[in-house]
């Protein structure tokens, strides 16, 4: 039986919450400590524990056939590859950032500079792009110390909250890529684990969409349901259900979870009370 081959990183962030997901569209893996690879053991699946910047050249050559990975590093390493869905984590920027002393303008102070980065072939691209010529110096790990240690004058770094840029005293100037956690899927994947494939992205889109709404339930007279519905951005139409005490009913439906906050006041000034709001786990539409 064909099994679908899956990467993710092998730790850090972007496990954690790959593995989440994995487990929110109810795919089980039998992880030991240590693995390689492991099957899962309800769906004809198998993952595969490997590092972040290894996981493209897997792709292109059919060893795995999807990913979970961080758009970034598609950018940087693999450009041939495609990916079919943004999974809404592990979101971030690659940005300049430049020491704080230092005068800046424009991306044209950086004219002649010399730049630490992990993300060459990104910067190099952004660069030609903004018509500068810089030096790049290419470091695997802590980019960030390079100009305080005098290797560069600026630097090209993943930056999520920035408080590592604080503590090195360096500022984010200019931002070259939003990233975020996608699902890639290798050019030479066959057309049986293509079918598995879809059944997987169709499962992460229902978690996805859950995500983004919660379910709403509130009573309320019944002189005033036309009112509350009008109010209520649902999806459709609300369900509306008869309670015990006469003359009263319960509104269920299901809402953008930005958006509750701003009716609440409304609903309440309108009659709703007893309002109860509830995660979802998947939405399927």
């Amino acid at each position: 039986m064909s099994k679908l081959k899956i990467a993710i990183q092998k730790s850090g962030r972007l496990h954690q919450e790959s593995m989440q997901l994995l487990k929110d569209i109810g795919i089980s893996i039998d992880n030991g400590k240590d693995q390689l690879k492991a099957s899962a053991q309800n769906f004809p699946a198998e993952v595969f524990y490997l590092r972040n910047g290894d996981i493209p050249q897997y792709l292109r050559d059919g060893v795995v056939d999807m990913a979970i990975i961080g758009e970034n590093v598609l950018v940087e390493k693999a450009t041939d590859i495609n990916f079919v869905e943004r999974l809404g984590f592990s979101k971030c920027r690659v940005s300049i950032a430049v020491p704080k002393a230092m005068p800046y303008e424009s991306i044209k102070d950086l004219e002649g500079k010399q730049i630490a980065t992990s993300y060459p072939n990104t910067v190099n691209q952004f660069l030609t792009k903004n018509n500068v010529n810089a030096d790049l110096h290419i470091i695997n790990g802590s980019v960030e110390i390079a100009p305080n240690i005098g290797l560069a004058d600026a630097i090209v770094d993943i930056v999520s909250s920035g408080s590592t840029l604080f503590k090195n005293n360096l500022e984010e100037q200019e931002l070259i890529l939003n990233s975020e956690a996608v699902l890639a899927v290798s050019p030479l994947i066959s057309i049986e684990n293509q079918s598995l494939l879809d059944k997987i992205q169709f499962r992460i889109q229902s978690v996805l969409k859950a995500r983004n709404y919660r379910y709403v339930l509130l009573n309320t007279p019944d002189e005033h349901i036309p009112r509350i519905i009008e109010i209520l951005p649902g999806m459709k139409s609300p369900t509306v259900l008869p309670l015990a005490k006469q003359g009263w009913s319960s509104l269920h439906t299901v809402i953008d979870k930005n958006q509750f906050w701003n009716i609440i006041d409304e609903l309440k000034q309108n009659g709703a009370e007893g309002i109860l709001v509830c995660p979802i786990e998947k939405m399927v539409i």
